[in-house]
Order: structure tokens, then C-alpha cells, then sequence
């Protein structure tokens, strides 16, 4: 599965803590995230990580246009609901394109946690059958 990783920045040690503790799971799949998160993901996990810009840098726009072209399969989105952020909007869309292509994700680490433990359990490989090509 391709999973993205995104987290604003007050969310990002968090989503690196939620990384750390699944890493055996994250491991078997294919991972990609924001400049900055990807890079403290993989310093604190070693995992291997294909990083785009950095959010504020367009980084969430390279994820999202592969959530439009349906290549993600589940979105890590740790945000902070209470500040607003000057690239918002992005975020709304991209949970639309989310909706649109049937790809779960989970914008806190509850969510996360049960997404991760459902994608352990192979809840997911529905998408493995509905979208053979993007694998």
C-alpha cells in the first residue's frame, strides 16, 4: 500500500512518536511525505520514505495530486485544528479528492491507530482489486 504522511507543524513530533511505534507495520509499505515530516520520520525511524517539498512549498500539492490520480491508498494527515494555516484550503481539497477515490485517512492519532491496525489486519486490500495499476 502507499501511504502518505503530512502533519502541521505542532503535530509533528506527535506523528513521528505514531511512526516510531508502528514502524514494523509502515515498514511493509511504500511511504511518502512533506519535505520537513519526512525528514524527521525517517532521521527517527529509519524508515525509507520518498519526500516531496516542503508543505508551504507545494509538498501537500504533489501528495494531493496523487491522491486525484488514486496512487495513495491512505492518508496520515496529523493537523491542528485550532490554528489556521495559510494553505487550509489545499487540506480541504485534498480530503475531497480523499472522499472521491475511496482512500481512508485520518486527520488525528486516534483514527491513525485504528486505519494502521486495520491496514495490519488487511482490511485495506480491497483497494489492491480496485485499483491493480497503481500498485
Amino acid at each position: 500500500m502507499n501511504i502518505a504522511l503530512i502533519a502541521h507543524d505542532s503535530k509533528k513530533e506527535l506523528l513521528v512518536q505514531f511512526c516510531i511505534a508502528y514502524c514494523g507495520i509502515l515498514s511493509r509499505h511504500s511511504l511518502c511525505a512533506t519535505g520537513t515530516t519526512g525528514k524527521l520520520i525517517a532521521e527517527a525511524t529509519g524508515l525509507e520514505i520518498q519526500r516531496f517539498l516542503s508543505g508551504r512549498q507545494g509538498g501537500d500539492q504533489q501528495i494531493a495530486a496523487r491522491i486525484a490520480c488514486n496512487e495513495i491508498d491512505l492518508l496520515l494527515f496529523f493537523r491542528d485544528p485550532l490554528s489556521r494555516k495559510p494553505h487550509e484550503p489545499n487540506e480541504t481539497n485534498m480530503f475531497k479528492l480523499c472522499d472521491v477515490h475511496n482512500i481512508p485517512f485520518a486527520t488525528n492519532v486516534a483514527t491513525g491507530e485504528v486505519l494502521v491496525r486495520a491496514l495490519d489486519r488487511g482490511d485495506f486490500d480491497w483497494r489492491n482489486i480496485v485499483n491493480p495499476k497503481s500498485r
